[in-house]
């Protein structure tokens, strides 16, 4: 992508009138206003008046409204000296702190008029520019206003800033080999906050070392937290505590050698991975395995939220799709989990109010088609038939596969699994091929139910030890998901079959 500076420079050339700039980071792009301006003089409305940037003037107060009204009227008062204050042309009129005054109808009325006279060509070389932490489009403006993003800082740009702290700081040089890890765990923070944290591990022990890796990593906690649409999760899971699914983890593991040794697999070839979908039934294990891939990668685990996207204003919703992805992408390498993806994209082409739901879906779809980044996207679905079938054909995912009802030796190793998490000093004691023969149809969760409520009564009736007919009394209490679902299993089945998806199992 090319820098922000160029991009508005293109734009500004054909003559956009409103260009939005969304991002929190000021600075940065009053730097690329800088220079995409040219020699075309800034105007800067804020909250607290009008900035002239040429002349270095000063209107203290002024309002929104007023200083629009002016600029849409300049020869109002018939003063001379008015008239070329607020005209226009040859000038780029850029407002921060807006937002909050986007839904008025004066403003709205305002920028419209504006933006149809630089259009028109009455007002030749001017441009307005919001710069806002987020996305507020009234209806009234969608045709006249171009989003633009804010770029992420490059890894080689993040490794300039280190070494230009260091040597500010009169720290010897940083191993090469450590630097690279350094700036790769800074990727998605802006540069004030890398200073911000370069500082605070300088401060608290004298030097920058490993150790200092946990602050960056609270800081992108935070900074996925702050975004609103997406939640950083914990790693827990290991690949280790899925029971069975030996093929998809086999793969994962395949995965992960590629994304541990990335520039050896590309010279040799290979393609950069993009993700995998985990469709089939719910409590078999799909969860697991986004949080255990995270885990196995040894990246960060983003857990994108699709219900956070949806924003009351036009373009809103696609712009939150557009910075989770940029997010994302940005902090790579790294697994973002996209949970129930049917739901996600549910009444595609439907019309009416699916209009955004459609749009966000092309949003994604380009992504993946296009994706060259180091973000893998392990999206899991309980049902593919409500799944648009553009998100199930050959090449969008890497792979697709089938995770169904544990087999009998996959549900011996889930049960081993959780009695050995919670009372591994019993498990020798345990008949497990007898709760195998009386858990046919049980899911994964299941299973786990069935040994939480037999821990759970042989200590209420104060038994030193788990035992065998705890655990079969738990079975006979507890139904299971083939008898729930019954109908809804044979259907799956016969479905993910007959397209023949890659069996998470070993048959």
């Amino acid at each position: 992508m090319k820098p922000l500076s160029e991009r508005m420079t293109l734009y500004m050339d054909a003559g956009f009138p409103i260009l939005y700039i969304a991002t929190f980071e000021e600075d940065k792009a009053d730097r690329a206003i800088e220079e995409a301006a040219g020699n075309r003089e800034v105007v800067e409305w804020n909250v607290r008046g009008l900035l002239f940037k040429q002349s270095k003037d000063k209107v203290d107060g002024v309002t929104l409204p007023e200083a629009l009204g002016n600029f849409a009227n300049p020869n109002q008062t018939g003063s001379e000296k008015f008239a070329k204050r607020y005209d226009l042309r040859r000038r780029v009129l850029v407002l921060k702190d807006a937002q909050q005054f986007l839904d008025a109808p004066d403003v709205v009325a305002q920028l419209k008029y504006l933006s149809e006279r630089i259009v028109s060509g009455q007002l030749t070389d001017a441009n307005i520019v919001i710069i806002a932490p987020r996305t507020c489009i009234p209806k009234e403006l969608e045709h006249y206003i171009t989003i633009l993003t804010v770029d992420y800082l490059s890894t080689e740009e993040i490794r300039k800033i280190i070494v230009r702290f260091c040597e500010e700081q009169g720290l010897d040089a940083l191993h090469e080999d450590f630097l690279r890890e350094l700036a790769l765990a800074f990727k998605g923070l802006p540069e004030f906050e890398i200073i911000n944290i370069l500082s605070l591990a300088l401060a608290d022990n004298g030097e920058i070392g490993r150790a200092d890796l946990a602050l960056i990593h609270e800081q992108k906690k935070q900074l996925v937290q702050k975004s609103g649409i997406m939640e950083m999760v914990p790693l827990k899971e290991r690949i280790e505590d899925i029971g069975g699914l030996e093929n998809l983890k086999a793969w994962l593991k395949q995965k992960a050698k590629v994304l541990k040794n990335i520039d050896k697999a590309e010279a040799f070839g290979v393609d950069l991975p993009k993700g995998v979908l985990i469709a089939g039934l719910p409590g078999c294990g799909k969860s697991l395995n986004a949080k255990a891939a995270a885990a196995l990668f040894e990246v960060p685990l983003l857990r994108l939220d699709m219900g956070r996207l949806m924003g009351k204003y036009v373009g809103e919703s696609e712009a939150n799709l557009r910075q989770a992805i940029a997010l994302a992408e940005a902090i790579s390498p790294c697994v973002l989990w996209i949970d129930e993806l049917e739901k996600a994209f549910a009444g595609i082409g439907g019309g009416g109010g699916h209009e955004v739901t459609t749009r966000l879906f092309g949003t994604f779809l380009t992504w993946m088609q296009e994706k060259e980044g180091l973000a893998f996207v392990v999206a899991t679905a309980n049902n593919i038939e409500h799944l648009p079938p553009e998100l199930l054909r050959k090449g969008l995912f890497d792979e697709i596969f089938y995770v169904g009802l544990p087999n009998p030796q996959e549900r011996e190793k889930i049960f081993s699994i959780h009695i050995g998490k919670r009372r591994k000093k019993d498990l020798a004691g345990i008949d497990l091929s007898a709760l195998v023969k009386e858990t046919n149809g049980y899911s994964g969760s299941d299973i786990e139910g069935v040994v939480k409520d037999a821990i759970e009564a042989a200590f209420t009736q104060d038994k030193p030890k788990l035992t065998t007919e705890f655990l079969l009394s738990a079975i006979r209490n507890t139904a299971s998901l083939s008898e729930i679902m019954k109908e809804s299993i044979e259907k799956m089945a016969k479905v993910y079959q007959e397209r023949h998806f890659k069996n998470a199992s070993i048959s």
